[in-house]
C-alpha cells in the first residue's frame, strides 16, 4: 500500500521520480538507522544536517550563487516531507530549517545577510531556528514582551522565548521582539547568533511526543546586536511573519497528512496479520468500516493538499485555504492515529509499536502553526465577510 503512487495523484515526471528515489535511499541509509539512538538521547545528531546538505536537500530553493539548487517547485519539499514521515523521523526538522526559517532571508534579507547565512545553512553546517512564542504569548503574536531597543549604532535585546524547536542544536535564530511598546504591531525580526554574549539556552524541555526533537527556552539578557542583524523593517516584523503563514500551514498540512498515511498503513498491516477469535481483525465488520472511512478521508485530503501545493507553486494559495488544509489534516491525523491505536488493542499502547509513537508525535499538530480553534476563526471570518 503506497499512497505516493495513488491514481488520485498526478504522476511524477522523471526528475521528481528520481528525486523521490534518491531521498528514500538517503533516509533509509543515513537517517533510519539512528532513530532509536536519537529517541533515547532526546536529540538528533548534527551530522544528519550536514549529510542532508551534502545531498542538496537543504534550502533547495536558494540560488546557485549561494550553493543552492534554485528549485522553487514546492513538490520537491513535499516529497522530502512524505519520505521522512515514511520512516517516522519526527525529530530531524529539515523543513523548519529550510523553509520556515530560511525563507525569511529569501523574502526580507539583504544581499549581505544572504551571503553570510545561507551558504553554511545549505551545507548543513549552520542550523536554523525561529523564536516567536513566549510564556505569555502563543497564537497572539502581538502580545509578545521581548524588547529590542534602538541604541543608535546597535540594538539591545531582552526577553524570553519558549517551546523553541532546534533550541539546543540551533546556531542562528530569527527572534521576534517589540521595537515600540506603544504600538501593538511594532515588531522587528532579529538574527541572533549562538555565540553572542547575553544569549543563553534553558534545559531541553520534556514533551509528550517528538522525543528526538530538541525543544528549549531561550533567554536574552542585554544582547547587543549589530544593525546588520535586523531582518527587514523594524516596525513591520508582524506583517513579515504573516507573509509566511500560508506556506507554514501548507507545510503543516503536508506533514500531518504524511503522518496519517503512515499510521493508516501501519494499522492495515497489523489488522491483516493479527488474529482474534479465529479470524483476522480486518475481517470483523467494525474494523473494515473504520478502515473504509479513514481511507476515504485520506484520499479526499490528499487531493486537497496536492491542489494546495499546485496553487502555492503558482503563487495563488491564500491564508484561508491554507487554514482549511491545516485544520482538516491536523484533525485527520488525530483520528487516524487514535483509531490505529484502538485497532492495535493493547499493543497500540506499547511504546515499542510505531503506532504509539505516531499517536503522541502528532498531537501537537492541532496546536502549532496555529491551533485548530484559530484556524476555525480564520475560516469563519472569511465566510461571514462574504455576507457583509
Amino acid at each position: 500500500m503506497d499512497y505516493t503512487t495513488s491514481p488520485l495523484r498526478k504522476p511524477l515526471d522523471e526528475e521528481l521520480t528520481l528525486f523521490r528515489d534518491a531521498v528514500r535511499k538517503f533516509l533509509e541509509r543515513e537517517i533510519a538507522p539512528h532513530r532509536e539512538t536519537w529517541l533515547k538521547n532526546g536529540i538528533v545528531d548534527r551530522e544528519a544536517y550536514r549529510k542532508a546538505g551534502e545531498q542538496g536537500f537543504l534550502l533547495m530553493w536558494a540560488d546557485e550563487k549561494y550553493g543552492g539548487l534554485g528549485i522553487r517547485d514546492f513538490r520537491f519539499e513535499q516529497i522530502l516531507i512524505e519520505e521522512q514521515n515514511r520512516i517516522m523521523e519526527t525529530g530531524l526538522l529539515l523543513t523548519l530549517h529550510s523553509r520556515l526559517v530560511a525563507s525569511y532571508f529569501d523574502h526580507f534579507g539583504t544581499e549581505e545577510q544572504k551571503q553570510r547565512f545561507l551558504p553554511p545553512a545549505i551545507r548543513g553546517e549552520t542550523i536554523f531556528g525561529i523564536a516567536m512564542t513566549e510564556p505569555g504569548a502563543g497564537s497572539d503574536l502581538a502580545g509578545i514582551k521581548a524588547r529590542a531597543e534602538d541604541k543608535g549604532d546597535h540594538w539591545l535585546l531582552n526577553g524570553q522565548k519558549t517551546y523553541i524547536s532546534n533550541g539546543i542544536l540551533g546556531d542562528v535564530f530569527i527572534v521576534a521582539a517589540k521595537t515600540d511598546p506603544t504600538v501593538q504591531h511594532a515588531i522587528g525580526l532579529f538574527i541572533i547568533e549562538g555565540h553572542m554574549p547575553g544569549f543563553s539556552r534553558g534545559n531541553k524541555l520534556r514533551k509528550m511526543g517528538m522525543h528526538s526533537q530538541d525543544t528549549a527556552e531561550l533567554y536574552f539578557d542585554n544582547v547587543k546586536l549589530p544593525k546588520e542583524n535586523l531582518l527587514g523593517d523594524p516596525a513591520r516584523g508582524f506583517y513579515h511573519m504573516m507573509k509566511g503563514l500560508a506556506e507554514e500551514r501548507l507545510i503543516s498540512s503536508v506533514v500531518s497528512l504524511a503522518m496519517a498515511q503512515q499510521a493508516f498503513k501501519l494499522t492495515c498491516d497489523y489488522v491483516t496479520e493479527r488474529k482474534a477469535f479465529g479470524k483476522r481483525i480486518a475481517d470483523f465488520q467494525n474494523s473494515r468500516f473504520i478502515l473504509a472511512r479513514l481511507k476515504t478521508e485520506l484520499d479526499v485530503a490528499q487531493v486537497f493538499v496536492d491542489r494546495m501545493v499546485e496553487l502555492h507553486n503558482d503563487g495563488l494559495l491564500d491564508s484561508v485555504m491554507a487554514a482549511e488544509g491545516k485544520l482538516m489534516t491536523s484533525e485527520l491525523v488525530g483520528r487516524v492515529t487514535d483509531q490505529g491505536v484502538q485497532l492495535h488493542g493493547g499493543a497500540g499502547y506499547m511504546a515499542e509499536y510505531p503506532i504509539s509513537q505516531l499517536y503522541t508525535d502528532c498531537r501537537v499538530h492541532r496546536i502549532f502553526a496555529g491551533t485548530s480553534e484559530i484556524m476555525q476563526e480564520i475560516i469563519s471570518r472569511a465566510i461571514l465577510k462574504e455576507y457583509e
